[in-house]
């Protein structure tokens, strides 16, 4: 049986959330991806609390990453129009 790495997973997550909305994206398909080897008997289950823990603050990492693009495509597009319409 594969030792679980709850631990990297969480680190991952939390600064995903705090640093990079990249590491969030590792996070969520190492996390499930491990989930998925718990669930199949494959990996150490002991570490399953935290490495849901660090999928899910991935989840929430890349959902204001893709947040933060939106907004930030927005404001470039917005800036856009209004210099050509000042132009």
């Amino acid at each position: 049986m594969k030792p679980h790495r709850a631990t990297t997973v969480l680190v991952l997550g939390i600064l995903g959330l705090v640093i990079c909305g990249l590491l969030g994206i590792v996070a969520w398909v190492m996390g499930k991806n491990d989930l998925k080897e718990m669930d199949a008997g494959a990996m150490d289950p002991s570490g399953r609390g935290m490495t849901n823990a660090g999928r899910i603050c991935g989840i929430i990492a890349t959902v204001l990453l893709i947040i933060y693009a939106v907004i930030a495509t927005a404001a470039v597009l917005l800036g856009a129009l209004g210099a050509a319409a000042g132009a």
